[in-house]
């Protein structure tokens, strides 16, 4: 996906802001649509009506649409717009074996282990403006979400990249779902975990530049 083309609109993850793809944008200018539970308090609808919000504040196309995390679902939806003409979903979870909060935890801990400690700080004060409220029914909405059903219709390109430590989005679920749609491919990076949209900024950026940036698969 060469730059220049279609602006870059990104959506956070679970309980993040602006400020998580902040090094990311300082390299691919782009906007960001923040939805209630990600870097917003406030009652969280359902997946499709996040979906709607984001779609109403896409603006003029084409756009390419960049989600992190629980952002992926939100993005999923909407991809079937017409002013959308690709997608990049950074680590997307709601992998049905996690949706166990023991396994959940366990999993969480495990990937936690494998970030980088200075970001701990930021993302603290990203959870904080959201509040643990939001953040727990966002869960509870995008969890049952079924993103790689949504992605099959999706006829557009679709990356889904993943860090090679991250335990929240495994390696064969981020297969399965790059599989489900019909122009899906995959991307690892080396050495990240799952916040690679604050941590491995670079190599994202390059990926969305259509240059290497990791290990690519079918």
């Amino acid at each position: 996906m060469p730059l220049p083309g279609p602006r870059l609109v990104f959506v956070p993850g679970l309980g993040l802001d602006a400020r998580s793809s902040a090094g990311l944008r300082a390299r691919l200018p782009g906007d960001v649509v923040v939805l209630p539970g990600m870097g917003r308090r406030g009652p969280v609808p359902p997946v499709d009506e996040l979906a709607g919000e984001l779609r109403a504040r896409l603006g003029a196309g084409p756009v390419l649409l960049v989600g992190h995390s629980q952002g992926c679902q939100v993005v999923a939806a909407a991809a079937g717009d017409p002013r959308v003409t690709g997608v990049v979903l950074l680590g997307p979870t709601t992998d049905p074996r996690l949706r166990a909060w023991p396994v959940l935890a366990g999993r969480w801990l495990r990937t936690a282990a494998r970030e980088p400690w200075w970001q701990v700080p930021l993302v603290l004060a990203q959870w904080l403006r959201t509040g643990p409220r939001a953040m727990w029914q966002l869960w509870r909405v995008a969890a049952p979400d079924r993103i790689e059903a949504r992605l099959r219709a999706v006829r557009i390109p679709v990356t889904v990249v993943r860090g090679t430590r991250d335990r929240l989005c495994p390696h064969d679920w981020a297969v399965a779902v790059a599989a489900a749609a019909p122009a899906g491919r995959l991307v690892e990076l080396p050495g990240a975990a799952h916040m690679t949209v604050q941590t491995h900024w670079e190599a994202v950026a390059a990926v969305i530049e259509g240059k290497s940036g990791g290990h690519v698969s079918r």
